[in-house]
């Protein structure tokens, strides 16, 4: 059955959705639906502030990061650009990296990543992408 990235997207930003249950690859379909939805900045925007909301809400604010957020956002989003697809499965097997790692630490440090200046503005990164 295929993945209804506008379902996950709209329950994701009304925070209908179990966040016990919310994994990873959820968070990848949630982005995806809200760039298709949005310009860039208003995705951002929408997925950011609704991310917030929820760690606050579950009580685990120190998982969210904005860093990681715009960076990620920035990444799927020119993903979802130059690589063709049909579907979110057929995005997801081309970009394995996405799930799989994380691919972010190719342009910064874990230490820079995990600062809580990173969770609390954007940085820039501090490595060159290998």
């Amino acid at each position: 059955m295929a993945t209804n990235i506008n379902s996950i997207a709209n329950d994701f930003e009304a925070r209908t959705i179990d966040v016990a249950h919310f994994k990873h690859i959820d968070h990848i379909a949630a982005a995806c639906g809200l760039l298709l939805k949005y310009d860039f900045e208003e995705a951002a925007y929408h997925y950011a502030r609704t991310l917030r909301i929820l760690t606050i809400e579950a009580g685990a604010t120190r998982k969210f990061n904005v860093t990681v957020t715009i960076a990620f956002l920035g990444l799927i989003k020119e993903r979802m650009i130059t690589t063709p697809h049909e579907t979110f499965e057929e995005f997801m097997t081309a970009n394995t990296d996405l799930i799989t790692k994380n691919p972010l630490l190719q342009w910064y440090s874990t230490n820079r990543l995990n600062s809580d200046m990173a969770r609390n503005t954007f940085l820039l990164p501090d490595k060159l992408a290998s």
